[in-house]
């Protein structure tokens, strides 16, 4: 026996980490970074007018530039295959070439002020591609591209024309008004594309109605407010807001909590596998099948996730239930990893796409509920095959219905209208004969049989299909029934509405069936027939005073009845005490 899990389809080879040297190497570089810029900062004395409180806003920086260096390492070591690790090294350095304007060299200052407003494209880059590095969509890619050309292109254009100092190398001649515009256009543009990032990570918060796994919601959380903030930074510089000071702390603050939010994420995520062992207790107790997916949901803190099982005589998917399913397109927000036991597809786990980057835990959970699984793929098989044996059971009750309703019609039309034309051809034949008593005698005899076959050829046309019920309502055709009833019946009918013409005709042939059996066994010398309409049902039930003693289970007539309503989805109940009557009830959903 053995249980195995396959992810989806990811189209390429499987990534491997960089060698632990070079990542201890990135990481040892981004603490030297973030201690460099921190001396920048002291070692510069006129920093304190650009900073406000220079030991304050570059301790902050500083921690900024070694948790994206950090977070990264981890990241790419952990996940590979995701640009999000590099990507997140990449802002590092860009962070820490920005401080290179607290020094006081012509060429590091210059550097640095040019790529000033850079970390905000890259901080919109990281927020709006993770987990995979990569932006979804026109939208993203167009935000995240405004963004970089403004950080980029406007900034040398302000270092030309404003006053930045002896070291800016492209100083030129000073235009204090084409400066203040170039700054606002640019502090607008990017102030403008942090909000479209906060507005699709809000949408991406709920996507399609699924909530996200709680580490991602935090991230998303984290990821919006340091959005939220640079946007608030940027306009409060425009117009010279008095808190600008504070806001600028607590802007740089969220952006240095964001990598701690996917750090501890990360933690998350490797503590999530302990809750493999709280499955496998949860599986001891064998739940039912409709409570694995709540169970396995669990065990990966993925709110979200489905099951979807392989039937074979299907030879597609379906729910617990059997109803059938299609399995989503793979993108980076759903994802499909199929379970397999002893060899055989038993099932699929519809997850969050975030879920592809901790294939350990995926493995292991798929491989701890591959027996439950496989026993819930059974139970699933055997309603979608109860399904498909109702609908079959159904179009045959259906084409029977139909054919006697064919049968019926042409009796009427055909064989019917035939003796009433022989009959009216005898009656004109009489009236030529002369006065042959013996003649007008066999005339008679042989109009008398036309009658009687016109009875029973009427009879058997009713038993086909009751035409009544289809023309003029079940109601009527109960009247027409029990009027010629061997016993006295006691008739009421509350109907709201017409009942679909399969359930009245049900409902007719459950009656007249009933009153035949009390006919022929009861002994009955009364019987009280009640149809009504109550919570979508129609309602039959027929109580008589008889010997009682009748069994659905002994002959055709009761259990083809029985039949006939649970065809329907419906249920026939039959109470037969010996000597105390009988009491049937017949319940048929009018839908």
């Amino acid at each position: 026996m053995s249980a195995s899990v396959t992810a989806g389809p990811t189209g390429g080879r499987v990534a491997r980490a960089p060698r632990v040297p070079l990542l201890s190497g990135i990481a040892v570089t981004g603490v030297v970074a973030g201690a460099t810029s921190l001396d920048f900062a002291l070692a510069n004395d006129g920093i304190g007018k650009e900073l406000g409180e220079p030991l304050v806003i570059a301790t902050i920086w500083s921690w900024t530039t070694v948790a994206y260096f950090l977070g990264g390492v981890l990241a790419w070591w952990r996940r590979p295959a995701s640009r999000f690790g590099p990507l997140m090294v990449a802002t590092g350095v860009i962070c820490f070439l920005v401080t290179l304007s607290w020094t006081t060299s012509d060429v590091p200052f210059t550097i640095g002020q040019m790529l000033d407003k850079l970390p905000t494209a890259l901080f919109l880059h990281v927020f709006l591609a993770f987990p995979t590095g990569r932006l979804n969509g026109r939208l993203e890619k167009g935000i995240v591209a405004v963004a970089y050309a403004t950080a980029l292109l406007l900034e040398p254009v302000r270092m030309v024309v404003g006053d930045y100092g002896p070291h800016n190398l492209f100083g030129a001649v000073p235009a204090p008004a084409v400066f203040n515009a170039v700054r606002d256009a640019q502090l607008l543009a990017l102030a403008a594309c942090c909000t479209a990032g906060v507005a699709v990570l809000a949408v991406r918060r709920r996507r399609g109605g699924r909530p996200l796994r709680r580490s991602l919601a935090l991230l998303n959380d984290a990821f919006a407010l340091g959005l939220a903030m640079i946007a608030v930074f940027f306009v409060a510089n425009m117009v010279d807001a008095p808190a600008v000071a504070q806001i600028r702390w607590v802007t740089f603050i969220a952006l240095g909590l964001a990598p701690v939010a996917f750090l501890i994420g990360l933690v998350h995520a490797r503590l999530a596998r302990s809750s493999v062992g709280e499955l496998l207790v949860e599986l001891r107790a064998d739940p039912a099948p409709s409570g694995l997916a709540p169970a396995l949901s669990r065990a990966l803190r993925d709110p979200s996730l489905t099951l979807a099982y392989w039937l074979p005589a299907f030879e597609s998917w379906a729910d617990v239930d059997g109803h059938r399913v299609e399995l989503p397109k793979e993108n980076a927000d759903r994802t499909t990893t199929l379970i397999e036991h002893d060899g055989a597809q038993v099932a699929a786990l519809l997850h969050d796409g975030a879920l592809k980057d901790e294939p350990e835990l995926l493995s292991a959970v798929g491989a701890a509920a591959a027996i439950a699984l496989e026993n819930a793929r059974l139970h699933s098989d055997q309603r979608a095959h109860l399904d498909e044996l109702r609908g079959s059971r159904a179009r045959v009750i259906e084409a029977a219905q139909k054919e006697r309703q064919r049968l019926e019609r042409d009796l009427h039309d055909g064989a019917q209208q035939r003796l009433v034309a022989l009959s009216l051809e005898l009656r004109r034949l009489e009236e030529r004969l002369g006065p042959d008593p013996q003649a007008r005698r066999q005339l008679d005899q042989a109009r008398g049989e036309i009658t009687k076959s016109l009875a029973e050829l009427r009879a058997v046309a009713r038993g086909l299909h009751p035409a009544v019920v289809s023309g003029h309502g079940l109601a009527v055709a109960l009247e027409q029934m029990v009027a010629l009833a061997p016993v006295p019946v006691r008739l009421t009918v509350d109907l709201e509405c017409r009942a679909p013409d399969r359930v009245e005709v049900a409902a007719y042939y459950v009656v007249s069936e009933a009153l035949a059996n009390i006919g022929k066994h009861a002994g009955a010398t009364s019987v009280s027939v009640a149809v009504s309409q109550t919570g979508g049902e129609l309602i039959v039930e027929i109580t008589d005073d008889g010997v009682g003693g009748a069994d659905p289970e002994r002959g055709s007539g009761l259990r083809g009845l029985a039949d006939r309503v649970e065809a329907l989805e419906g249920r026939l109940r039959v109470w037969s005490p010996p000597g105390g009557g009988t009491r049937l009830r017949a319940e048929m959903p009018c839908g």
